[in-house]
């Protein structure tokens, strides 16, 4: 996503501040980016402008300029201009699950009561690339889940010590990826 837009600023004219250094970087970023082989209807891109002082609206310039470049698929939704100094810290993130109706059994809701109405729920997780693992109690970072018809809404605590990761929710709730109907959404994020 960072190369789209980075492209898409290049086609429009759009002057993104650069790092320093012997290799350049633009200065683009994606607080909460999304995981491998998740939609994402709800994202936030930040990125740092060298502004014009003649142009007086530069969100609406920057709109007009952004939104019709976009590939298939992906769809510019707002332009706001903060200051630079600005953190965005997400604090929660909302998963939706599509399940197949031939799975959508007692045992999958009693799951998600039992996940809910658990105080612990350590996981073990893989900490680097040699095979460390650690316990973790993920439980903090559940605040809610629900079935509704075939999709269950799981909405995650996210903080700077990190968060559930979506494939430990599916452990948690017995799920594999040939029960779901359709791709992982996420479907809204909560800033700071």
């Amino acid at each position: 996503m960072l190369r789209v837009f980075h492209r898409v600023c290049v086609r429009t004219g759009i002057k993104v501040q650069h790092s320093q250094g012997f290799n350049p970087r633009p200065k683009l970023s994606l607080p909460l980016p999304k995981p491998v082989g998740i939609e994402v209807e709800d994202d936030l891109l930040c990125l740092k402008v060298h502004r014009d002082p003649r142009i007086k609206d530069y969100r609406s310039l920057v709109a007009d300029r952004l939104g019709p470049q976009l590939p298939e698929g992906c769809e510019l939704l707002s332009v706001n201009i903060v200051d630079a100094k600005v953190p965005f810290q997400p604090r929660t993130a909302t998963y939706m699950l599509t399940i197949r109706e031939e799975c959508l059994d007692e045992r999958l809701r009693t799951k998600i009561a039992e996940l809910l109405a658990s105080e612990r729920l350590v996981i073990q997780r893989r900490i680097d690339g040699k095979g460390n693992i650690r316990d973790i109690d993920v439980r903090p970072f559940v605040k809610s889940a629900e079935l509704a018809d075939i999709n269950i809404m799981i909405e995650c605590v996210v903080t700077p010590a990190g968060s559930i990761r979506v494939d430990e929710i599916l452990n948690l709730l017995g799920l594999d990826a040939t029960e779901l109907a359709a791709p992982i959404r996420r479907t809204k994020v909560q800033w700071q």
